[in-house]
């Protein structure tokens, strides 16, 4: 159902958003995604990608500068030759209690969690209202949804993500558009891999199936959604937690 669909993704070079990246490319999706800084991990997703047969092209852009990624959007749509789906996965998180947080670790986490979101949505909704298709999938966080502790900046961008979603949902539904967000719990990346073992354990504690996601997890999601099979899933936010936000 998926086959020869074109999708872009911010920040696909690792984690969540690369997991994603391969999922929909097992699915015969051809992948335009984005990276930050490392070159060398954007290139190697490159040769995994075309390895399963579908067309993929990296792109340096920084999700928070609107000409960067009009730039990207306008040079996917050239060598892929339309858009279908569009996954706003770049984020970043500066965790800090609100009185030691300095106005650059607010503003930095809120340019790219939320505003990136909107750049890249911006850039691509016009075609994907005149084509009246397409599916856009925003990664969200459970910390959007109960918020928590010292991360007040990444807690007020992911819930900003939620209520974008859900206004978006009801604006291009109509064009037969679908909006969705996947709040993403605690997950095996590189950053909870670097926590000292009594964070982990304090984490684990608090998850009623008593362990990490994967993003292999969060990545099947995300690919049920873009497809046919949730035809009638709209402004909706799918929760992956293990239980963790549950009240």
């Amino acid at each position: 159902m998926l086959a020869n669909k074109i999708a872009i993704i911010s920040g696909a070079s690792r984690g969540i958003g690369r997991a994603i990246a391969l999922e929909l490319a097992q699915q015969g999706v051809n992948i335009s995604f984005s990276f930050l800084k490392n070159e060398t991990e954007a290139k190697g997703l490159e040769e995994e990608i075309k390895k399963l047969g579908v067309k993929t092209k990296s792109f340096q852009a920084d999700i928070k500068d609107p000409k960067t990624v009009n730039e990207w959007v306008a040079k996917t749509k050239e060598f892929f030759g339309g858009l279908d789906i569009v996954i706003n996965n770049a984020g970043i998180i500066k965790d800090k209690a609100l009185m030691s947080m300095e106005y650059s670790d607010w503003q930095e986490v809120i340019e790219t969690n939320l505003t990136g979101t909107y750049n890249l949505t911006k850039a691509c909704i016009l075609g994907l209202l005149k084509q009246r298709s397409g599916v856009i999938i925003n990664i969200s966080s459970v910390s959007g949804i109960i918020g928590l502790n010292r991360q007040t900046n990444y807690s007020a961008s992911k819930a900003g993500v939620i209520g974008f979603t859900k206004a978006l949902a009801k604006e291009v539904g109509p064009y037969n558009i679908r909006v969705n967000a996947v709040a993403a719990g605690f997950i095996e990346t590189d950053m909870t891999k670097d926590l000292k073992q009594n964070i982990k354990d304090t984490m684990l504690k608090q998850i009623p199936l008593g362990r990490f996601g994967t993003v292999e997890e969060v990545a099947k999601v995300v690919r049920f959604l873009v497809s046919d099979e949730a035809s009638y899933i709209n402004g909706e936010t799918i929760v992956v937690d293990g239980g963790l936000s549950m009240l």
